[in-house]
């Protein structure tokens, strides 16, 4: 019904916009009349003269997953993933959505980020999502509804009680009503003080992380966030987290976080994993990375020049080019064949301007490379001998000299997916 309202409304006044409309529908695929009402949505576009476009989409629940939130994250994907750059996605979430999300994000112990509920305006994909209906009651659009004769499909689901939203919907805001008369108002209105409490923490937020960068891109100085008071250290981390993730971790991440990784010893190296990703400390600095596989895989692989090599898992890829009196000696590169292998432990070098070989463990530290990334990092081996470290050294002999020709290797490390 709010949809139907909304495009309804959209319509009336399209000529003072001055822009295209059209309407996308999403055909969850879950209900025995979902294509049904693909139809339905159809002709109501046909008598209205509105461009449709139907995205079907695989909304079915993993083992533990609520049905409700994979439907919603599998319906936003595609239409975000639709959406042409700068155009706007009109969704018709209205006051009584907007009541009932408070309720909900208030009952799972949200901060005043989720107490925020539904902006009235994001980006979204490669456009925005404006929510225009968020003042309005449902009460309201059904008048407009039923003044305007348009006819809706009611989803069944929305009577299920054991999903939370339907309970708070058919259970308890209507007691709280009847006590409450202005309850969607007035919590609508807390949402929106929330809105503005969070904008504020995210001003603040951005403060204190411009304060404590690290020098590594990306990472934070360990120092500096002890510095800040708890209260902002908190808030600190979490827009970090949001900046970097997209979400925030739950509360006993965050805890785990300031008491087991920033309170650690300086040698320490502690890890907190959730959700695909892991937080890292080495010396002063903390690290956010997507979760990684402890060990890249023994052995060495076969590099046949000048392709490039793509490197087992998540490592990324190697290119190379020739450039003169840089890289390894292209002289010394035996039949266009270079082996790649990753460190196993024992490995020396002797970099450029050393007078001895080193241990790249020793080598690693100086460089203050992370103890996570050091097995990560591809060797270059030349005739089982060790002849550069990708992005860091050549070994001796097989730097070039003045003028010679060299192989500069380069590596891509976005993962490549089949």
């Amino acid at each position: 019904m709010d949809s139907h309202v909304l495009l309804h409304a959209l319509v009336i006044i399209k000529a003072s916009l001055g822009c295209r409309t059209g309407a996308v529908h999403v055909n969850h695929g879950l209900h025995e009349d979902a294509d049904q009402w693909e139809a339905h949505c159809r002709a109501v576009c046909k008598r209205l003269a509105v461009p449709f476009i139907s995205l079907r989409v695989d909304a079915r629940h993993a083992g533990g997953e609520s049905p409700e939130a994979a439907a919603r994250a599998a319906r936003y994907a595609a239409l975000q993933d639709w959406l042409p750059p700068g155009d706007c996605l009109l969704t018709a979430q209205h006051q009584d959505d907007q009541a009932e999300t408070l309720l909900l994000q208030l009952l799972r112990g949200s901060g005043v980020k989720g107490l925020a509920a539904m902006p009235a305006l994001t980006d979204f994909g490669a456009g925005q999502l404006r929510r225009p209906l968020l003042d309005y009651s449902r009460q309201a659009l059904l008048t407009y509804a039923l003044d305007n004769d348009l006819d809706w499909v009611d989803d069944p689901s929305n009577q299920d009680l054991g999903l939370d939203r339907n309970f708070l919907r058919h259970r308890v805001v209507p007691e709280l009503r009847e006590r409450w008369p202005g309850l969607s108002a007035t919590l609508a209105r807390s949402a929106r003080h929330c809105a503005e409490a969070a904008r504020v923490l995210a001003q603040v937020a951005d403060q204190d992380l411009a304060a404590v960068a690290g020098e590594v891109a990306g990472a934070l100085r360990v120092s500096g966030l002890q510095r800040l008071a708890m209260e902002r250290r908190r808030n600190a981390l979490r827009h970090w987290c949001l900046q970097r993730c997209g979400s925030t971790p739950p509360a006993a991440v965050v805890e785990r976080i300031v008491h087991d990784v920033l309170a650690s010893r300086v040698d320490a190296a502690p890890c907190v994993r959730w959700g695909g990703y892991e937080l890292r400390r080495y010396r002063d600095q903390v690290y956010l990375l997507g979760q990684q596989p402890d060990d890249m895989p023994a052995g060495v692989l076969d590099w046949r020049l000048p392709r490039p090599l793509v490197l087992p898992g998540s490592g990324g890829t190697l290119s190379m080019t020739t450039e003169s009196g840089t890289g390894i000696r292209a002289s010394a590169v035996i039949g266009n064949a270079l082996q790649v292998g990753f460190r196993r432990g024992g490995e020396r070098c002797r970099p450029v301007g050393r007078r001895h070989h080193h241990a790249l463990k020793k080598l690693f530290q100086e460089h203050g490379v992370p103890p996570w990334e050091r097995g990560r990092i591809p060797l270059i081996f030349i005739d089982n001998e060790l002849a550069a470290v990708t992005g860091l050294w050549v070994c001796e002999p097989y730097n070039v000299v003045t003028g010679e020709p060299g192989l500069v290797i380069h590596w891509d490390r976005t993962p490549v997916h089949p």
